[in-house]
Formats: structure tokens, sequence, C-alpha cells
């Protein structure tokens, strides 16, 4: 044991293993095979805050050496060598992992007789395909953390729309709300149709962080969502909010001014995407002229559906800000003619006309 002195003495023992906090390696096995399109993983390739590259090189201080197995971004040919860590894991040999998964689940229960809805990889005894539902399973209890990436793995998204025959669902409804991994975790979603690439390696990052004993958990919102990410509305980063409080509202897509009334769900969506942008702080729907139709949220695609249309409450509060709006945009029109001109007094005469008397003292 370690003695102090009235001094401070510094230890010159090695680090016991069992006295170690954190991990120095993890690996990261994505599963993409769920209900969707692998655009988050391809969306996860624009990251540039860090970017994957960076994290898989160790270029980040402080995070743990990271493994990822993705078969968008993996060397592998494919097969049963790609395979191989999940398999690994399945068996306990692969410690500690995170798993990700990409897509909605989707219900195998729904099915009568044989069939399935999505697969990854075979039986290496019988050749009949494993479920993703399979995976999920044996993976998820193991894993070290469990994170859902993009709206589709976090609350179902598309694939789970009204008359779905699939029955599918977000991870969090399958495995269950009060999950905890191996880590004492809850499932981490990140939201995105698809993920923007800064949230989702942020969130990553902070995770990977408090794998290594550096950081303390991400904090989540009610829905599991990291709450620094989407605490706020797209209408309170959006470039157009100040039109909303002027009552100006666009009537075509190509108007600068507020598109509440084009379908906007902005003012009451979580999402940062207006504040962040999409690539590189580019972008980011209403900054760019589109609507906000809700991607991150719970209740996409149905509670934002049709479309284009006009928000519920879009009529009804647009009626309440006009009368302020409209006098708000006169007294600041007004203010503005006032303060566009110069003084008089900035001139290249010979007489200072500018009030100031150089001789004045107190």
């Amino acid at each position: 044991m370690t003695t102090h002195s009235s001094t401070t003495e510094v230890s010159k023992e090695p680090e016991r293993a069992e006295d170690r906090q954190g991990f120095d390696e993890i690996t990261i096995l994505w599963i993409s095979e769920g209900m969707s399109c692998d655009g988050d993983t391809v969306s996860l390739t624009a990251a540039g805050q860090p970017s994957i590259e960076d994290l898989v090189l160790g270029l980040i201080p402080g995070v743990p050496k990271v493994n990822l197995v993705n078969k968008v971004l993996s060397p592998s040919l494919g097969g049963e060598d790609f395979l191989a860590p999940y398999r690994a894991a399945v068996r306990g040999e692969l410690a500690p992992f995170i798993l990700v998964i990409e897509g909605s689940v989707p219900n195998q229960n729904i099915i009568e007789g044989d069939g399935y809805w999505t697969s990854f990889g075979n039986d290496p005894e019988t050749g009949e395909p494993q479920t993703l539902n399979w995976w999920i399973d044996q993976l998820a209890p193991k894993a070290w953390a469990v994170v859902a990436a993009g709206t589709c793995a976090t609350f179902g998204g598309i694939h789970a729309m009204s008359g779905n025959p699939t029955g599918c669902m977000g991870l969090a409804d399958y495995l269950g709300w009060d999950f905890t991994s191996q880590g004492g975790l809850p499932i981490v979603n990140v939201p995105g149709c698809p993920i923007q690439p800064e949230n989702f390696m942020e969130t990553l990052v902070w995770v990977l962080y408090h794998a290594a004993g550096s950081a303390p958990p991400p904090p989540l919102d009610h829905m599991l969502r990291p709450q620094w990410l989407f605490g706020k509305t797209v209408h309170e980063g959006c470039d157009r909010g100040s039109y909303y409080e002027q009552a100006s509202f666009a009537k075509d897509y190509n108007s600068p001014k507020c598109l509440v009334k084009t379908g906007c769900w902005g003012p009451v969506v979580n999402c940062n995407v207006p504040k962040r942008g999409w690539m590189a702080g580019i972008g980011g729907c209403p900054n760019v002229g589109g609507i906000c139709i809700g991607c991150t949220m719970p209740g996409f695609p149905d509670a934002f559906m049709p479309f284009m249309d006009e928000p519920p409450g879009g009529t009804l509060s647009s009626l309440a800000i006009k009368p302020y709006g409209a006098v708000i945009r006169r007294l600041r029109g007004m203010t503005n003619e006032l303060v566009n001109h110069e003084p008089r007094w900035r001139h290249n005469k010979r007489k200072l006309t500018s009030g100031y008397d150089p001789r004045w003292r107190p």
C-alpha cells in the first residue's frame, strides 16, 4: 500500500490491474441488419469532430483503443471472417464491447410458421439464417454499453409506422426501457434520420471516456437521448426563428422567412441540427430551406404526417403572434432607418462639429 508523508509522496509502484479503473481497449460491434437503409453508417463517415478515422487510429487522447467492426467500414471480405468477433462475444470470449444497433427491430413473434424479417449470418451448424433478434438477445446482456444509432433503432422510425406488417420497434421497446448494460448504463439513443454525424460521434466519445473511467455516464433525457444534444428545439436554434417572432411567414419554399406555414415542425421538435449544421457546420434542414419533419422524435413519422402540410398548431400560434409581430416588425423598421445613417459631424470640413471640446474639463 502506498503511504503518504506530510509532503505527499508519489508512489513508484506499478498500478495493479485490480486497482485500475476503466478500460485500455474496447471493441465496438456494429450491427446494421435492422430494418434500415444503412444511412446512419454512411452519415457517420462524414463526422469530423472527431472523425471515425481519428477514433480508430487512436488520435483522441484519453479514450481506450477502439476496435471497430462495421460491415461498411470493415476491411474484411465478409462471411465468417467478418462474423468472428461477434461469435466470440456471444461465447463470452470478447469483452468489453459496445453493441451498436442500426435499424429498427422487427417482431419475430408475429410470424406464423417459418420465416424471418431480417438476418445476420447463418447458424454454423444448421445453415439457417440467424435473425437480428437472436443476435440482440445474445449480445445485449453481455455488452458493456448498448447504443441505438438513428431513429429506426431508437424509436422504430419509418419501418414502425402505422400499418407496417413487420411489427417493428425501437431497441428500447424490444429490450425494455429499464434495460441496463454490463456497464450499468441504459440504452443510449441517438436519433436522426439519419444520425447527425457529429452528434453520434460526440455521444460515442463520451461513452468511451466513461469506459476509460475519466468521465461520468452521459446525461440522458426521458427518451434516453443525450440531453445536451436534444434538450432544445429546432426552432430555438433556427436561422429563421427571428422571422417567426416578427410574424413573417414563408408561403413558398423559395422564401428566407419562417417555414412553419409550409409544414415545418421545428417549434416542437427536439433537435440541434440547425445550430450544428450537417457536415462541417454547413446545412441543417430549415437553414437551407428544408422543413423539419420531426425525424428525431419518438412519434416519427406518423405524428408529423402528412408532410408539407401546416402543423395543427401552426395556425393558432401564427395568429397569436401576428399582432405582436406586426408591431415589433414596424418598430424595428423605424429604428433600423434611424440608425442606418452616419452622424452629421463625420465630414472633412475645417470646423469640428461633433460637439467635442478638447478644452473642457469637469
